[in-house]
């Protein structure tokens, strides 16, 4: 289901690349929060998705330090295949528009409350309380 969403909001022909569009956005949401968070969010996600999210997660250095969507951008792009043939910054804003239509909003809301205000324009605008 999230990777047909993903698919078809970000105009994917095949599921392989919405799987890497959501796998990045995840890592680096992920990433970005506190720890304590970000367990948080991934108990809201689907089995398969929570699989997904915590794959290769390490607690050190969390919450990393990406204060401006170019850096946070550049932390997607990083982990998307070679030659993606889409930006980072669309990449994020259809999985986080996703992600908002998935789960209940007061989760998602708590969750873009922890992120620099920069990196809460990603989000839908209805799903930011700013």
């Amino acid at each position: 289901m999230w990777l047909k969403a993903v698919a078809e909001r970000l105009h994917f022909e095949g599921r392989r690349h919405a799987y890497s569009a959501l796998r990045a956005t995840l890592h680096a949401m992920r990433d970005r929060l506190a720890p304590e968070d970000a367990v948080h969010l991934g108990a809201q996600f689907p089995m398969v998705i929570r699989g997904l999210y915590f794959e290769g997660w390490r607690l050190a250095g969390k919450p990393t330090d990406e204060h401006s969507i170019d850096e946070f951008c550049e932390r997607i792009a990083r982990e998307l295949p070679p030659q993606f043939g889409m930006d980072a910054k669309t990449v994020a804003t259809g999985v986080f528009d996703v992600i908002f239509k998935e789960l209940d909003p007061g989760a998602v809301a708590k969750v873009i409350d922890q992120l620099p205000v920069p990196l809460r324009s990603l989000w839908p605008q209805g799903a930011r309380r700013d």
